[in-house]
């Protein structure tokens, strides 16, 4: 058991100063005060004041196996280690396939995710990569989200893009019905997670979808859809028609927008608040160590960078600092929306009965202090106490 003390809950609403009380890897108690002899149980008391606890973030959007090979077999990116996900934040992180389904494959993607898991963390699957139709591990995507827990989907699924091998409409339409299809005799959320690339087509797919067929707008969530404002004001009006699109993180927006013209998270979350519009609608990822390429106009390879955790952490401190976001109006976006999109109704929130996953950021700087992960402490005072199997072998 673990009590943490007078912090400042943002569950993610504010809900002022509480005591924590957290066992067997659930929220058992949210009180103004709580009271235990730590001399009768065995209780662990964790200082919360000066400090802001909030869900552990759920980065819906990693690349656990690593990414890229764009520009060639050296530019294979690295998979991730568990303390590269814990010291960003990340309690729940989901794993995709991106432009190379080959040299990686779903298998090699579960037994990853399954890894992490052991280690500590929460982890769940998308089946699938840039391409259509969409490799599976059972030969159907209805029965890889039936029949295997961690796969909650398929993605990403790459539109407007030069590197997705093409795929008809009709391919697209019929593997998110599959998807759809598949998470409702599951029980999951059956999302179909759109890679949408820098090409004019942007959402003209999901727009279609929404228009010519009967899946409904909360199969699909677009992400990279802060890549142009032209992308941006799609993405809107998608969320306008009830659905939720993403935006990709970045650990320095500035230089992001500086050379590629990638808009902010901070600055989209502000455009959809100034457009009356709530912040359920948008989501933040990370593209963890996914590969990040910037081609030209004639699709020429111009560089590449890769994907951090950390993007997510930041993407909140800027909203807040400096857009004056409130704090509780950003942090859906790596909580709660993500949860309620996915489906993982025992994230996202703090509240009794969910997971304990929670974060204690510092008031002032919203910097992390301490990652608690199943129950499990990861972080504390800033300092790693759990790594992953052989990250110090």
């Amino acid at each position: 058991m673990k009590l943490i003390k007078q912090v400042t809950v943002y569950a993610p609403e504010n809900l002022g100063v509480k005591d924590i009380l957290i066992d067997s890897s659930k929220i058992i108690a949210i009180e103004d005060h709580i009271t235990i002899d730590s001399n009768a149980i065995d209780i662990e008391v964790i200082d919360g004041q000066g400090k802001i606890a909030t869900p552990g973030f759920i980065d819906s959007h990693f690349h656990l196996l690593g990414g890229g090979g764009e520009n060639g077999f050296q530019n294979r990116t690295p998979e991730v280690q568990l303390s590269q996900l814990t010291t960003a934040g990340v309690t729940t992180a989901c794993g995709l396939l991106g432009t190379d389904g080959v040299a990686r494959d779903e298998m090699a993607l579960l037994a990853k995710a399954r890894g992490l898991e052991a280690e500590g963390i929460s982890t769940y699957i998308y089946v699938g990569n840039y391409r259509l139709p969409a490799t599976t591990l059972t030969g159907s995507i209805i029965k890889d989200i039936m029949a295997i827990d961690k796969v909650i989907g398929i993605g990403e699924i790459a539109i407007s893009d030069h590197r997705n091998g093409a795929p008809t409409f009709e391919q697209f339409a019929h593997a998110a019905a599959d998807t759809r299809t598949g998470g409702l005799l599951a029980g999951k959320a059956g999302v179909v997670n759109c890679h949408v690339g820098p090409n004019k087509g942007r959402l003209e797919f999901l727009f279609k979808a929404l228009d010519e067929t009967d899946i409904p707008v909360t199969t699909f969530l677009p992400t990279h859809c802060g890549r142009s404002q032209e992308l941006v004001d799609e993405a809107i009006a998608f969320a306008k028609r009830g659905g939720t699109f993403d935006i990709t993180g970045s650990e320095d927006p500035d230089m992001t927008y500086e050379k590629d013209g990638e808009i902010p998270f901070r600055t989209i979350l502000k455009q959809v608040l100034d457009q009356g519009l709530d912040e359920s609608c948008i989501t933040m990822s990370s593209d963890g160590q996914g590969s990040l390429p910037r081609f030209d106009e004639e699709g020429n390879f111009l560089r590449i960078g890769v994907g951090s955790a950390k993007s997510l952490l930041v993407g909140i401190q800027e909203a807040v600092q400096r857009e004056n976001i409130a704090l509780e109006k950003a942090l859906p976006a790596v909580t709660s929306n993500v949860a309620r999109i996915l489906k993982l109704d025992h994230k996202g929130r703090l509240e009794v009965g969910r997971d304990a996953d929670i974060l204690l950021l510092d008031e002032d700087s919203l910097s992390i202090d301490t990652v608690i992960a199943m129950s499990e402490i990861m972080i504390k005072n800033k300092e790693i106490i759990k790594y992953g199997t052989f990250e110090n072998a």
